[in-house]
């Protein structure tokens, strides 16, 4: 110790004198061996002999010196306590400038010293994000991009600061997507792997990048990545699998890059995974794929492209899969692909495979999620449709005994889509139907909501549009008239929600043969 005592002195009268170069790298040299040897007994006399001035001097002024002052100050800032110090002498800065340095070594301390003085402390890094430390980051990952020690440094600072909003913008101003996916394809080792996801993902909140993610092709590496570790049970590749797929989601997120997203062509991308992972494949992927591509079907300009470009038939041949959440979440993209779209509802409505497999699985007992979605899909057909050839093809099918049951379900929603489908059907091609609603009892069930207290406004108002479309069939006006409907509807003229008293006096007038007011 005594030794790195007299380093330090020597450093502190001479360490800005020039023509002393030898004897400052021998003395900096020295102090590096004496934290390998004691590094608690160097820091504190580090920390009490005032170095720190001397070391920024250097840095400045000494470029012979100043690789390995910075060496030092890289070392010297592995501990938490010798990070105040380095902060008060202004080393940061004077670091930051050595950032366009074109020596990979000094890239590689400074870079050190930069990231273990400024970690954890938010208020540094903002303070670095703002005199330009973002656009140095970059250029090194872009001149560098073949150094692994600079990379794996420069990727530390980057995962540094990610999260920040100031951050971000900068980046965004940058081609750093265009680095990161360079690297994601380069990585070799989980750690790398693990490092570039950890950057990315944060990137991905931010919506200007995301875009620049995609057109930089990460969805292609993500793909391959995927798919190179399909299979595997190792955990690090669980993870990386993990990170991949979670990925995929965050680049999805919000209607403007859903839209970007489908114009870059990434729906066939995920399709083509999903293909390959939908029968043994990881869950995560699953999970992650199919929750993009609902993503995906709902901004409505997307509903029109992905149409045109076969989606919803590649998705109906995904829907072999027996596996239970793989089914519910492509019917519900399905069902998303079809809302407001009576094209769609045209080609889904007139497949007889389709339609027969959704009414197996409306009697799926044993998977509630899955029997809602195939209820939800056929009433979403049945609403946005026009043709008498879908009521027909459904009825065919056995559907519509199903949406009569919807009618009666405990979610107001799916009781009003039911709802709504069936008038829209029955105003299209009521005879074809007539019979099944009489099995059904759907009269009978009608008559139940509208005499329960407990029904909501809106489905009491939707059940008596219904009951207006079936007094159009002479046998169904009977069994309406026979339950005693009339009374009801009688009572429903004094219910404290104005749109159910409307409806009620309509539909009465309708049952009277009254032309409606």
């Amino acid at each position: 110790m005594e030794t790195l005592s007299q380093h330090l002195e020597y450093l502190a009268l001479c360490g800005d004198d020039t023509k002393a170069e030898d004897q400052i790298l021998e003395s900096l040299n020295g102090i590096l061996l004496a934290l390998t040897e004691d590094k608690q007994r160097s820091f504190s006399l580090l920390r009490e002999s005032g170095i720190f001035l001397t070391l920024a001097k250097i840095l400045k002024g000494n470029p012979r010196c100043a690789v390995k002052a910075a060496q030092v100050l890289s070392e010297i800032a592995k501990n938490e306590e010798m990070k105040k110090p380095c902060i008060e002498a202004d080393l940061v800065l004077t670091l930051i400038s050595l950032l366009e340095s074109t020596d990979q070594e000094m890239l590689l301390h400074a870079g050190r010293a930069i990231g273990r003085i400024c970690y954890d402390n938010r208020d540094l890094q903002e303070e670095l994000v703002k005199v330009g430390v973002i656009r140095s980051l970059v250029r090194i990952l872009t001149d560098f991009a073949e150094s692994e020690p600079l990379v794996h440094v420069d990727l530390l600072a980057l995962c540094n600061l990610a999260d920040l909003d100031t951050a971000k913008e900068a980046l965004s101003k940058t081609k750093v997507a265009e680095q990161l996916v360079k690297q994601l394809r380069r990585a070799e080792n989980h750690e790398r792997l693990e490092i570039v996801f950890e950057v990315l993902q944060a990137l991905a909140e931010n919506d200007a990048l995301k875009v620049q993610l995609v057109e930089a092709g990460v969805q292609e590496v993500l793909s391959e990545i995927l798919l190179k570790l399909q299979g595997s049970s190792q955990a690090e590749d669980t993870c990386i699998v993990k990170a991949a797929s979670d990925l995929i989601v965050s680049l999805l997120l919000g209607d403007g890059n859903c839209v970007r997203m489908v114009q870059l062509g990434v729906i066939h991308q995920l399709l083509d995974l999903l293909e390959k992972h939908v029968e043994s494949g990881d869950i995560s992927v699953q999970h992650a794929a199919l929750s993009a591509l609902r993503n995906l079907a709902i901004p409505v300009v997307n509903k029109v492209q992905m149409l045109e470009e076969g989606v919803a038939e590649r998705i109906q041949a995904l829907l072999r899969s027996e596996v239970p959440p793989v089914q519910f979440k492509l019917l519900g993209t399905l069902r998303l692909l079809a809302d407001g779209q009576a094209d769609a509802a045209e080609i889904l409505g007139q497949d007889p495979m389709l339609l027969n497999r959704l009414v197996q699985w409306c009697n799926a007992n044993d998977h509630a999620g899955i029997r809602g979605e195939a209820n939800r899909l056929l009433a979403s057909i049945l609403s946005h449709n026009r043709s008498q050839e879908v009521v027909k093809a459904i009825q065919e099918a056995q559907g519509v005994k199903h949406l009569v049951s919807m009618t009666t379900s405990e979610h107001t929603a799916m009781q009003n889509e039911a709802l709504n489908a069936l008038a829209i059907a029955s105003a299209i091609d009521l005879e074809t139907l007539e019979e099944s609603f009489k099995e059904s009892q759907l009269v009978q069930s009608l008559h139940k909501l509208l005499q329960d207290d407990n029904t909501s406004p809106e489905v009491k108002y939707n059940s008596m549009g219904l009951l207006c479309s079936l007094l159009n069939s002479g046998d169904l006006r009977q069994e309406i008239e026979d339950n005693k409907i009339k009374e009801t509807l009688e009572q429903l003229c004094s219910h404290s929600n104005a749109n159910v008293v409307k409806e009620a006096v309509t539909t009465l007038q309708v049952l009277r043969g009254e032309t409606p007011h």
